[in-house]
């Protein structure tokens, strides 16, 4: 089966959902890094075949108020619940001054459903950011906080984004995913939209001119048949509006999450699989991300290897992750170059749509 794989990822012939099984169920972790890096450097071509991309960035998560209730979220606070936090627009843009004067060029906003921090709060905060930073790039709201802004305005989906970009909003993020399959939503996360309505949401974001990314959360209790059904559902939606610019395979956290003890913990060998059966499967997708703060430095940096070209960035002030276990936040531009490079790779600072800023060779 492998054999027959790799002629396919040769000739850029697409994998099999049966196939894509077959690879999370080969028990060589190494040689299914082989083929995702193959696959890597069949997707990328000669030229960039050892770049990595990384980038300067700063997380705004302005409220971990939240209605909805996820079973392995540690972030979320229940409306007067103690812990529970709303930023003003000011606080927000403290924050975000900071980020700027270390150097972030984009600010990734993402939130809680929390009915006082809808639209009018929101692009009241990003106009506020662009008149203060205006050549900051704005990534920002997961499918399911579009479509919470859209059911409390009453407005569509297209209406709802149209507003946010009137404010500012330059991409969005891929979150919210989680695991496609309605089982494992039903039991993990039931108030979160839907599978269709997520890609609804992303086709129509790529129809305005919106740059987005996609998810999976892995060790939700999902099996590996899940996985790949998520895989081949984003990759149909990326055959439609071909707006995707970068898969990134997550992992839970489960500290002081409701999930913790029932279900299998996902492994290193899990996360490692999961960027290269990604990179296999999921060939219209141009990139492959190694998120470091949820598999940890050393397992990001292995992705490397696996298939994966990216490893986002400094990622300064991140609470999300961070409130499930995650204990490192934000890393110096010289130590992720020095991760990329010592991992054999060359160092490529980018900005959040992927235009070069500068080669380190």
């Amino acid at each position: 089966m492998l054999n027959k794989i790799k002629e396919k990822i040769l000739n850029k012939e697409r994998i099999t959902f049966e196939e894509g099984v077959s690879l999370y169920k080969h028990p060589n972790l190494l040689e299914i890094g082989e083929l995702g890096r193959l696959a890597r450097e069949v997707k990328a071509g000669p030229e960039k075949a050892k770049w990595v991309y990384w980038n300067k960035n700063l997380h705004l998560n302005p409220t971990n108020v939240c209605i909805g209730r996820c079973n392995f979220c540690a972030f979320a606070k229940l409306p007067g619940e103690e812990g529970g936090w709303t930023y003003t627009t000011a606080e927000s843009l403290e924050r975000v001054a900071k980020g700027v004067k270390a150097g972030a060029k984009e600010v990734h906003i993402v939130g809680g459903l929390n009915p006082k921090a809808a639209l009018p709060y929101y692009t009241d905060l990003l106009k506020a950011i662009k008149k203060e930073f205006p050549k900051l790039h704005l990534k920002a709201f997961t499918a399911v906080e579009i479509e919470f802004f859209s059911k409390l305005t009453k407005l569509s989906f297209e209406e709802t984004l149209k507003q946010l970009m009137d404010a500012g909003l330059n991409s969005m993020p891929g979150g919210g995913a989680e695991i496609f399959s309605k089982s494992v939503r039903d039991d993990t996360c039931p108030d979160k939209i839907p599978a269709d309505k997520w890609m609804e949401i992303h086709g129509i974001a790529h129809k305005l001119g919106l740059k987005t990314n996609a998810t999976m959360l892995a060790g939700i209790g999902e099996n590996v048949e899940d996985r790949i059904d998520h895989m081949i559902q984003l990759r149909d939606q990326q055959d439609k509006s071909g707006g995707f610019q970068t898969f990134i395979p997550l992992s839970c956290h489960y500290e002081d999450t409701e999930i913790a003890g029932t279900v299998q913990p996902i492994t290193a060998f899990d996360e490692l699989k999961n960027i290269a059966v990604s990179r296999i499967m999921l060939d219209n997708f141009d990139h492959i991300k190694a998120y470091w703060i949820q598999l940890g430095v050393g397992v990001a940096q292995i992705g490397l290897q696996f298939g994966a070209d990216d490893l986002d960035g400094t990622v300064q002030e991140e609470s999300i992750t961070h409130a499930a276990g995650a204990k490192k936040r934000g890393l110096e531009k010289n130590f992720i170059q020095n991760l990329i490079e010592d991992a054999g790779f060359i160092p490529v600072e980018r900005d959040t749509i992927y235009n070069v800023l500068n080669i380190t060779v």
